[in-house]
């Protein structure tokens, strides 16, 4: 048995609608879980309590999540020294007085997410700790914050040349049945995709645009409103607790000295040397990279590019190395300026930390749902993935329709699994060599052989960033809410419909660019449906008046 068909559907729909329901994250996802190891065992509550332990577990024994885990860990701790020494208060006040409005609060927050794309995770978790001060200060609510660290996490990653996850997509690629065919190196095929990768481009432009023409709709702007008219920069009553956040405590004596470089001389220490750390892990031979050959790390050095060591690199090593180390420079820099003694650093230590555990708690279940939802029955899991992309990739669909039918199937699993990267590898060995196919059935070849691969492809990058972009199982949509300090439901509650509006407004551009094979075609036609439905939506959904 490949699949367990449509029951795998179970699992997620029952963690979404418990989620909504409860307003509790963490018994969604355990009873999502434990739903999951029921099927499996054949309804038997003892193998089945077992088979979740085993998740549980496994989900921690892969180096990547491990390391991702102590990362977020550690992070909290960083923010909870930040938290004790005043530095972040004193930013804040700092920004106040130059950032005049709510607008240029958001605004600085979209350009900070923009630029920095070294990771999705770094993203969300970095720049949340930087600008919360400020967009508390000018009554931005923790949910279009959440919104703003989102959009500018995966959206922006999957479309930057250098980051940590354009060598996993290129290995993906590079490794799909026809892509020989094409006569291109995967990175100069990467940067070919990226125009036809509608959604990512307009989730970052929404934000652009949301934030000038203040043309919100939906939950958000409720949540916009309950923040200008100070009820509150998030409703725990409504959407339940905040995931994870580190609270403002410290002692006065501390504050009165705190300076706005001490919030950011962490914060771009921490940047620096994650950006150094990412070549000099691959020279070590700690990355993807072979240096087998090489007789040592200068060796290495002088004969692998930046650029080479730094695509082969392995993200979750270089963050983490990064996080400690600025964590060592950072405590003995707040002791220099007399911030911290050794009391204080513990205490914030221990905030810090505690402050992470929801959200650890929430990262581990997720990886435990994502992995039963994609592995196969041989695997110990219920093979959804494989399941959904058989019965809609495989449909007998003309070349033309292919990115649509993509694109939908990418989202689906995307968001059903929480997870870009697992839609990466089924979606993309299975639709290269169907494109291929299809193309040369038709006659084409070179350049336009070529085209016929980039949209669908395109497609299924826009599609998988929409799922891990929107899904309440998604790790990087779990560290925007806890970088935000916002309940992980009101965030999901109040982005979906931007997502989801996005997503549709995609879809036409595939079409049209499945058509045409025009990567301008399909941007244009996007931009109308982009504009035209923001304006009928703010207009219709926007009430003020609630």
């Amino acid at each position: 048995m490949e699949t367990f068909g449509i029951w795998g559907l179970i699992p997620p729909l029952l963690t979404v609608v418990l989620a909504l329901m409860t307003k509790d994250v963490i018994i969604s996802l355990f009873m999502g879980i434990l739903s999951g190891t029921l099927l499996i065992a054949g309804g038997n509550p003892f193998i089945a309590l077992t088979g979740l332990s085993d998740l549980l577990a496994n989900s921690l024994n892969d180096g990547w999540n491990l390391r991702i885990f102590l990362f977020t860990a550690l992070m909290g701790v960083l923010v909870g020294i930040l938290s004790k020494t005043g530095s972040a208060y004193a930013f804040g006040h700092w920004a106040s007085k130059r950032i005049k409005t709510k607008r240029g609060a958001l605004l600085l927050s979209w350009f900070f997410g923009i630029f920095i794309f070294i990771d999705d995770y770094f993203n969300s978790l970095t720049i949340g700790t930087v600008m919360k001060p400020l967009t508390d200060e000018k009554k931005v609510s923790r949910a279009k914050l959440a919104y703003v660290l989102d959009s500018t996490a995966a959206p922006v990653v999957i479309m930057a040349p250098i980051s940590t996850w354009v060598v996993y997509v290129m290995s993906v690629i590079k490794e799909s049945d026809g892509f020989s065919s094409l006569g291109i190196s995967e990175m100069g095929y990467f940067i070919r995709v990226i125009p036809f990768n509608f959604y990512a481009i307009f989730a970052v432009i929404m934000v652009g645009f949301i934030t000038i023409t203040k043309k919100d709709f939906g939950p958000m702007l409720h949540s916009e409103h309950r923040a200008e008219k100070g009820l509150g920069l998030f409703d725990e009553e409504k959407y339940g607790a905040v995931s994870g956040q580190v609270e403002e405590k410290f002692e006065e004596k501390f504050l009165d000295g705190a300076k706005p470089y001490d919030m950011l001389v962490p914060i771009f220490l921490l940047i620096i040397i994650c950006f150094a750390m990412f070549p000099i892990n691959t020279w070590m031979g700690r990355g993807y990279g072979d240096v087998s050959a090489y007789s040592g790390f200068f060796d290495a050095m002088a004969h692998m590019s930046i650029g080479e060591a730094f695509n082969d690199s392995d993200a979750s090593t270089a963050m983490m190395d990064a996080t400690i180390i600025t964590l060592l420079i950072t405590y003995v820099y707040f002791m220099l300026r007399r911030r911290l003694t050794i009391k204080t650093a513990g205490e914030a230590i221990v905030e810090g930390f505690k402050s992470m555990v929801p959200a650890l708690m929430i990262l581990v279940m997720a990886w435990a749902l994502g992995s039963l939802i994609k592995s196969s029955p041989a695997d110990g899991g219920l093979g959804l993935t494989t399941y959904l992309s058989n019965v809609i990739v495989n449909g007998g669909f003309p070349l033309a329709l292919l990115p649509v039918v993509v694109f939908v199937i990418a989202c689906i699993l995307s968001f059903s699994t929480g997870t870009s990267w697992g839609t990466f590898a089924i979606m993309i060995p299975l639709t290269m060599p169907i494109a291929v196919g299809l193309g040369e059935a038709a006659g084409m070849s070179g350049a336009a052989l070529m085209s016929a691969t980039l949209v669908p492809i395109g497609a299924i990058l826009g599609g998988a960033i929409f799922g891990d972009h929107s899904s309440p199982i998604s790790d990087t949509t779990v560290l925007s809410s806890t970088g935000a300090g916002v309940p992980h439901l009101e965030h999901v509650a109040t982005q979906v419909p931007y997502a989801v509006f996005v997503a549709i407004s995609a879809l036409f551009g595939h079409l049209t660019s499945g058509i045409t094979h025009s990567a301008l075609a399909g941007l244009l036609v996007t931009a109308i449906i982009f504009v035209t439905g923001l304006y009928l939506l703010s207009r219709f959904w926007g009430d003020k008046e609630e």
